[in-house]
């Protein structure tokens, strides 16, 4: 019977620093492309060494919660990441139309949910960020022109403002693959092809909705602007595969 026992040994410090960093991840206190503190700046707030910190960064780089980038910092990264990014990305630049209308679609599904939750849920920093990007997205308008940084931008306001952890992960990894592979050239094409009024308009009214708390208005005006783009994304593509043979 006392076989099945085994004996228990106090954590270190950097497994404990491990667990509290992975638990702000899981509840969102820290977002996916957040950049934490410095080594230097955790130690403090923490009350350990340096050493213990650098080796619980070290854990979370190798389990994927977290990555390096070049130019300095430490980030959080995508909770889906390690498991779908890799295939996912492969899908998309490829081109395959199947696999985008796939993907598209659990996109739509997400960001309408998106929608509904932040016209109920977000704080009024959230829509004050929200107003900043619109306004960005009418100056290039005026111009002819679509960022589809700023676009992407908006779409993840919207999704942090649904206070859904899971949710906001899972759509960060959507959008950083479409940004990658098919947004900016959707942009440019949205330019030659005379939609950015329509669009502009789409995203003032899924502004307004949230702003007013409008559950319904927000998920529908989000439904019509994504059919629009999945729409938008069929042209570009048969165009594309025209142009190439």
């Amino acid at each position: 019977m006392t076989t099945v026992f085994k004996p228990i040994r106090p954590k270190k410090l950097s497994e404990e620093i491990v667990e509290q960093i992975k638990k702000l991840i899981s509840l969102g206190d820290l977002g996916p492309g957040q950049r934490i503190p410095s080594e230097r700046e955790l130690a403090t707030v923490l009350g350990v060494s340096r050493p213990s910190v650098r080796e619980a960064i070290m854990v979370l780089e190798a389990l994927g919660f977290l990555e390096s980038r070049q130019g300095g910092g430490t980030y959080v990264r995508s909770l889906p990441d390690v498991t779908m990014a890799d295939p996912l990305a492969n899908m998309i630049e490829s081109r395959d139309p199947r696999m985008l209308h796939a993907l598209t679609e659990v996109r739509s599904g997400l960001e309408i949910w998106s929608a509904y939750l932040a016209a109920k849920r977000a704080e009024d920093h959230e829509i004050v960020q929200l107003k900043e990007l619109y306004a960005t997205m009418e100056k290039h308008a005026k111009k002819g022109q679509w960022n589809p940084e700023v676009d992407l931008q908006f779409h993840l306001t919207i999704s942090k403002a649904s206070h859904n952890t899971l949710q906001v992960h899972i759509l960060h990894t959507i959008q950083e693959l479409f940004q990658a592979t098919i947004m900016i050239a959707l942009g440019e094409f949205y330019s030659k092809e005379g939609h950015i009024e329509l669009l502009l308009n789409h995203h003032r009214e899924i502004l307004e909705a949230i702003e007013a708390r409008d559950p319904e208005r927000a998920r529908d005006w989000m439904q019509k602007h994504l059919k629009l783009v999945e729409e938008k994304l069929a042209v570009f593509l048969q165009n594309e595969r025209t142009t190439t043979t």
